[in-house]
């Protein structure tokens, strides 16, 4: 398993948006030692300067390592702003339990220097400087590319791409330096969607549908996969392997995973290795309701992680390269379809009975699983539950009242299987402020969301 330290901090992005406390968007630092009198709690919380930013996905500043140096330094995290399309730069290396904030980047700079705004996902490059996928421009119209920061002086460079080259939408983002490839995925238009999510903007190219290859060195679009009308593929993985040419694919609303792989020199393809079924129910805002992915791939390359957001499940599927990913865990952490609650399941092609609702420590969870962090030993798979503040507010309004959690999930690494942690919890429904929504987990030791091999 891979050689590193168990994670003792985590940082996670947490926001007000939506919650009507007007108070600002935080870093929480949680404490993970179990052997510390603080563990499961916030230790520390670094407030922005500002209001309703939508502090959403983080990534730091040196996350590609050389092969043989995977301890790379992680002094400072990046914090895009996915509605107020600001960007802070957090000081985590001083003092690791006790991040500062360094510098800020307004909005009006993206505005200008690069026509674009709505800004989610950061990576740092092979070359030291940090990308960041946007999902639109300035209007909150649908518009895919990055942006670019100085890796040394956090300075904004200006776009990655050609202007030409921009494609419609975006969202994520991954990249293989040894293949010389990276691999965005499409998001949505939130001039539309960002205030909620209505059935009559499908079919209408709110919600994007393609998958996009680049050349990493020239920065040019080389090949684009239409995975299908409305289907907003999301969370884009490699395997960790440097040498894989192979990755993975999450579609949010058609419950379809491709992988993606190279089949001959400079060509991709991609085929579709898992479809979960959309439930058919009553009581919710279509007679069909489909499931809202994040993915997360272990550095082992064993085993793919999904969470569903709207089922409530989480599940562990095996990887091989004969054949399609197995199913080998899966458990239920909240969601809409559970019993007891306003939705009925109708029919239902997996479950024979609606799930219960969960309880960890005497609090109620509210909401699904959104967004997942593993553990660099593949043990301990963290999650949260909050995807975006309008639509958890839409779907969840009891998570915006009683706040997120952070929940562990113990898992099998050797035969495969997920349990629900009962001791530990992060009730972000206590925090001094009021109750917030705590979305994406950052370890400062490294995770499996940010370590990209050179």
């Amino acid at each position: 398993m891979y050689p590193a330290p168990r994670e003792e901090v985590a940082y996670v992005t947490c926001t007000y948006r939506e919650t009507c406390i007007d108070q600002p968007d935080y870093l929480a630092t949680v404490d993970l030692n179990p052997r510390s009198p603080h563990y499961g709690q916030v230790i520390h919380r670094l407030p922005m300067p500002n209001l309703k930013d939508e502090l959403h996905s983080s990534g730091w500043s040196a996350g590609c390592t050389c092969f043989d140096n995977v301890n790379t330094q992680r002094t400072k995290l990046i914090l895009p702003s996915l509605i107020s399309s600001r960007i802070y730069v957090v000081d985590v290396g001083s003092q690791c339990r006790a991040p500062r904030l360094c510098k800020t980047i307004e909005p009006v700079e993206v505005f200008w220097k690069c026509n674009k705004g709505y800004l989610n996902v950061p990576r740092s490059l092979p070359n030291g400087d940090i990308l960041i996928a946007n999902v639109g421009d300035p209007s909150g119209n649908s518009k895919g590319g990055f942006i670019v920061l100085d890796g040394q002086t956090f300075e904004l460079k200006g776009n990655w791409e050609n202007e030409c080259e921009a494609p419609p939408s975006g969202y994520d983002f991954w990249y293989q330096p040894r293949h010389n490839v990276l691999i965005s995925s499409a998001g949505m238009a939130l001039k539309r969607a960002g205030w909620g999510f209505n059935p009559d903007d499908l079919k209408k190219g709110v919600y994007g549908r393609r998958l996009n290859v680049w050349n990493l060195s020239c920065r040019t679009l080389t090949q684009c996969f239409d995975l299908g009308e409305d289907s907003l593929p999301l969370s884009v993985k490699f395997l960790h392997n440097p040498d894989a040419a192979e990755g993975y694919v999450s579609c949010a609303l058609s419950g379809i995973i491709y992988r993606f792989y190279k089949c001959e020199r400079d060509n991709w393809a991609v085929e579709e290795v898992i479809r979960i079924p959309a439930k058919e129910v009553a009581g919710w805002i279509m007679p069909k309701m489909p499931g809202l992915f994040d993915l997360v791939i272990s550095l082992d390359d064993k085993y793919l992680y999904l969470s569903n957001w709207l089922h409530g499940d989480i599940r562990q599927y095996e990887l091989s390269r004969n054949c399609k990913p197995r199913l080998v865990g899966q458990v239920f952490v909240g969601g809409s379809i559970l019993r007891g609650g306003p939705v009925t399941v109708c029919r239902d092609e997996e479950l024979k009975c609606q799930p219960e609702p969960l309880v960890v420590k005497c609090k109620r969870v509210y909401g699904g699983p959104s967004r997942l962090q593993l553990s660099l030993d593949g043990k301990r798979l963290y999650v949260t539950n909050s995807f975006y503040s309008t639509w958890d507010k839409q779907f969840y309004p009891n998570l915006v009242k009683e706040g997120s959690v952070m929940l562990q999930i113990d898992v099998d690494t050797e035969k495969g299987g997920l349990t629900v942690n009962k001791n530990f919890l992060v009730d972000f429904g206590k925090e001094p402020c009021g109750p917030c929504l705590a979305h994406d987990i950052h370890f400062p030791s490294g995770d499996s969301t940010s370590n990209i091999v050179a």
